[in-house]
């Protein structure tokens, strides 16, 4: 048995590959072990492991992978320290490994071939892989210094026009009829708030129902694109490899970034709203 997690701050995906190549799943709250209680993580882990492992088989490997693990390969990276715990109390003997959310969305879209593979969600990140490892990084600085690309900065771009009256009056009007967004509580949100570019990046839905409607949001949102493009993606020698996409915002709008990226001579390979199923066949073909 392999079982496979990928986690983000508000869920995780569990997966599990029996000895048979049999596929059990499930989804489930995230798992954040720099804020989350030992208890609150056995939680998770109790209700995930017998969900994926349902005839409870010797779990010989598992694979975690999250936001802001690095595995430096000497040992288990500190952030993974309190969930390993509970893994070697439950799967006792198995082998585990603890790699970074960039790493997963490598392998996800380049199994164990070269490529660029880029994640574009409520943020954004981008690496240059060779197969095996990640050997080229181009820094994603979080919302407030990059992120470029993602759904918190396009966000972050209208709300930032909105409270300085440059959009057009009648998009204003809509969307503050919408949403409270009384500069009070704006600023609140994102200056104090605990999830800032979630914040932001829950107005994206609305700004890309105007995309082709409203010139204003299409020249927003196109210029979030090639602010990624440019910014990231052509550090990389996007010439001689394919770029590969996973998250929901660049899924959402894949016909956009493939649009605009052909301008770069950019050839998508692969772009998918989540990796998991990549990761099956990425660990399934390792064997």
């Amino acid at each position: 048995m392999i079982i496979i997690v990928e986690s983000g701050a508000s869920k995780s995906d569990w997966c599990g590959i029996s000895a048979d190549g049999a596929l059990h799943t499930a989804k489930l709250a995230g798992i954040n072990s720099a804020v989350m209680s030992h208890e609150a993580i056995k939680a998770i882990v109790d209700e995930a492991v017998p969900a994926v492992n349902p005839e409870g088989e010797k779990v010989d490997e598992i694979h975690f992978y999250a936001a802001g693990l690095i595995n430096d390969g000497k040992g288990v990276p500190d952030a993974a320290k309190s969930i390993d715990a509970v893994f070697r109390d439950l799967c006792p003997g198995a082998e585990a490994h603890y790699e970074s959310d960039l790493l997963d969305a490598a392998r996800s879209v380049c199994g164990h071939e070269p490529g660029i593979a880029a994640i574009l969600g409520t943020g954004s990140n981008s690496c240059f892989y060779d197969g095996e490892k990640i050997v080229k990084n181009v820094r994603s600085g979080g919302f407030i210094l990059g992120d470029e690309g993602g759904g918190a900065v396009l966000g972050k771009l209208f709300m930032a026009d909105f409270l300085k009256g440059r959009m057009p009056s009648e998009l204003a009007d809509e969307f503050a009829s919408r949403y409270k967004v009384d500069y009070m509580t704006v600023v609140q949100n994102v200056y104090k708030g605990s999830a800032p570019s979630r914040y932001l990046g829950e107005f994206a839905p609305f700004i890309m129902s105007h995309y082709g409607k409203v010139g204003y949001v299409t020249e927003l949102a196109d210029r979030n694109f090639r602010n990624f493009i440019e910014r990231c993606l052509c550090s990389y020698d996007i010439k001689n490899n394919p770029v590969g996409v996973v998250g929901g915002f660049g899924y959402a709008y894949r016909d956009i970034l493939v649009r605009i990226g052909a301008e770069y001579g950019i050839r998508f390979s692969k772009i998918i709203a989540a990796p998991m199923e990549g990761l099956v066949e990425y660990h399934k073909n390792s064997h």
